[in-house]
């Protein structure tokens, strides 16, 4: 078993006391009522203190049993980096508890920047928990088609959810088995709740360790026919989800999809002909947003970032780094509102004819070949937009270019 190192013994104890604050009984399922009434207004929240969230969310359990009780709990967000501990339990992703058992060390996939989710019901920092639940209702569901909109992306994207951790664990489609996501209903058991848990890098590119607080009762695994019991040193990363057909991921609505997803709940790319906007969406804006957000030397990073997330695949996430990082940093209110009026992934500039500069271009060129040597089939080449131009080609031959 891997020893624990520093930064676990200090999050277990500063953070993870929850759980045996949880055990005592003297937080009541409905105590969030009081708190979210009183005289302090969100401004007031976001200079409180780091304060672990103990509050029982649901009468099903406290906020680190990540409780899945509707589809409405799972707010949409974009950015990162982000930690994926979903398919963590066995190895090659173990999840280790530790001495003394509140806390399970769990080796997770970390994720630069895409579309993720958080369960409203198990965000860990409590003052987060009731900025959230004021904006998006307890459930959740007066967020779900807004990406972003949930206070807590914002907390995730900066980096300022739980001190000192260099990210934490949602839930993303991201590097889903072949066979798809599933269920296993298992009974009363020990787990981890990973959801919004603090999170390390080990100096191994993509990945981390997340200290997962565990939890002792039903849940489900995310795939279909696992085994339960992982043996007396292993713990499940996993949720309980008792009134949500036991589903604990994300589900689209009817007739819906999700933009910048993989996988079959996610938006496609577009296909030719391209469609107008909405009526409702300003293309200036749309525009102007892909335009302000740019890394030093001029590459607008929306850009290259709609070149490769949305043909990437679990094994580059170095090149989603490279073309997305500084993304979650900037106001792309407008372009993810297009993307999800339309149901389309990465093609809001594409849509409304945003046009790169030359230097983002030639990144756009760089970053679809480098796809193409990895087997990748880019944007570029499915629907011949986001192609880029060649930096050593003739100036004459780069000029109509996108």
């Amino acid at each position: 078993m891997r020893t624990r190192g520093p930064w676990r013994r200090w999050l277990a104890i500063g953070v993870f006391a929850l759980a045996g604050l949880a055990a005592t009984g003297v937080f009541a399922a409905d105590e969030a009522g009081p708190l979210l009434s009183g005289a302090a207004g969100l401004a007031d929240l976001q200079r409180l203190p780091f304060k672990a969230n103990t509050l029982r969310t649901t009468i099903f359990g406290p906020s680190y049993a990540d409780i899945v009780v509707k589809p409405s709990n799972f707010l949409p967000c974009r950015g990162g980096p982000y930690a994926l501990c979903y398919y963590s339990g066995p190895d090659p992703l173990p999840c280790e508890p530790g001495p003394g058992g509140k806390v399970a060390n769990c080796q997770c996939v970390e994720i630069p920047y895409g579309a993720y989710f958080v369960d409203i019901n198990a965000i860990l920092n409590l003052w987060v928990y009731l900025q959230t639940v004021a904006v998006c209702g307890h459930d959740g569901a007066d967020c779900q088609s807004r990406p972003n909109a949930a206070p807590v992306c914002n907390y995730i994207n900066d980096n300022t959810l739980i001190p000192g951790a260099d990210l934490v664990s949602t839930f993303s489609f991201d590097c889903a088995p072949e066979e798809g996501l599933g269920k296993t209903n298992c009974g009363k058991a020990v787990y981890a709740g990973c959801m919004t848990a603090p999170c390390k890098r080990t100096g191994v590119p993509g990945e981390v360790e997340c200290a997962c607080p565990t939890v002792e009762g039903p849940f489900q695994v995310g795939q279909n026919g696992a085994s339960c019991d992982l043996g007396p040193d292993l713990v499940w990363s996993a949720a309980y989800a008792p009134l949500a057909k036991g589903k604990t991921f994300p589900t689209s609505p009817s007739g819906r999809c999700f933009p910048d997803a993989p996988g079959p709940d996610g938006c496609p790319l577009l296909s030719n002909p391209i469609p107008p906007p909405g009526p409702a969406i300003d293309c200036k804006k749309v525009c102007d947003q892909y335009e302000a957000c740019q890394k030093p030397g001029g590459v607008e990073i929306g850009f290259t970032c709609d070149a490769t997330l949305c043909t990437s695949s679990c094994t580059d996430n170095d090149l989603v780094s490279t073309a997305c990082s500084g993304l979650q940093r900037c106001d792309i209110s407008e372009i993810v509102k297009l993307e999800a009026s339309a149901g389309c992934s990465c093609c809001a500039s594409q849509i409304c004819k945003c046009q790169p500069s030359q230097t983002t271009n030639e990144q756009i060129f760089s970053l679809d070949q480098a796809q193409r040597a990895r087997g990748i089939v880019p944007q570029c080449d499915i629907n011949g937009t986001l192609c880029g131009t060649d930096p050593g080609a003739p100036l004459a031959a780069r000029s109509g270019a996108e």
